[in-house]
């Protein structure tokens, strides 16, 4: 095989999780781009059906699936439909995610649980829930999105980083798990990207300033730079990368 053509994901169907917009969004753009068949999922119907326009609007084979990622039983429903009428999950994105500030003594309990659910909880379940569906044909890949918070600490994102350093360990432990049975784990590490959830701190020029300077690459992220290292763990290119965490960072978490 060309080495270029490893890179192709030509027919596969793959599920990308809070993919209405941001991070997500672009990600399933870069799939469907290398030829895969996208599944968009979100919670807002409104946004979700936008984001499907938009994809197709561009040539790409997308549809949406609603449902809530921190639910169980809906988690386990989504899949079985989509895997009854549209055929097998061969790549599964787990990018679903939330921030909740406030310094660690104040942060409420209940906001806890939410991010939790969210950030975590969502990944083992939709993870298990695919995995169940891989195993018995023996391949498949899974891409779980972490974060520079995977490794680095930041004022007032404590169950944040507890969150995003959870995904990256139980991105190894279903790697070794998984990978005898044919299942490729990997993560992705996203630094400062220029999103809506982020245009607060866009907008902050003491932030902004602090964060360029921070940076080796010296600026911030565009969310299309995200989508080549997934279409790289999703694709042959990357079949012998296994239980890897991949910082997609400008060189944030090289830096003192």
């Amino acid at each position: 095989m060309n080495v270029l053509d490893s890179f192709r994901l030509d027919g596969r169907l793959a599920l990308v999780t809070g993919s209405s917009a941001g991070l997500g969004l672009a990600i399933a753009r870069g799939l469907a781009q290398a030829g895969a068949r996208v599944v968009l999922n979100g919670r807002d119907p409104a946004r979700l059906a936008q984001a499907e326009a938009q994809l197709r609007g561009e040539g790409l084979e997308v549809v949406s699936r609603g449902f809530d990622v921190t639910e169980r039983a809906a988690v386990d429903a989504a899949i079985a439909g989509i895997e009854r009428e549209l055929g097998a999950i061969e790549i599964l994105v787990n990018n679903a995610g939330i921030q909740r500030r406030a310094p660690f003594q104040d942060f409420a309990q209940a906001d806890w649980q939410e991010l939790m659910r969210t950030n975590l909880d969502s990944v083992f379940q939709v993870g298990q829930a695919v995995a169940r569906c891989m195993i018995p044909r023996g391949r498949g890949r899974i891409i779980n999105i972490c974060s520079v918070m995977s490794e680095l600490g930041r004022p007032g994102i404590v169950p944040y980083t507890a969150s995003k350093g959870a995904v990256k360990m139980l991105t190894k432990g279903m790697a070794v798990d998984l990978g005898p049975l044919g299942i490729n784990v990997n993560g992705i590490g996203p630094g400062y990207f220029k999103t809506e959830l982020n245009r607060k701190l866009i907008d902050d020029p003491a932030f902004s300033g602090w964060l360029i300077g921070r940076t080796p690459s010296r600026r911030w992220g565009e969310v299309e730079e995200l989508a080549g290292a997934a279409v790289f763990l999703a694709s042959e290119a990357g079949r012998f990368v296994n239980g890897h965490i991949l910082y997609v960072d400008g060189g944030l978490t090289a830096s003192v």
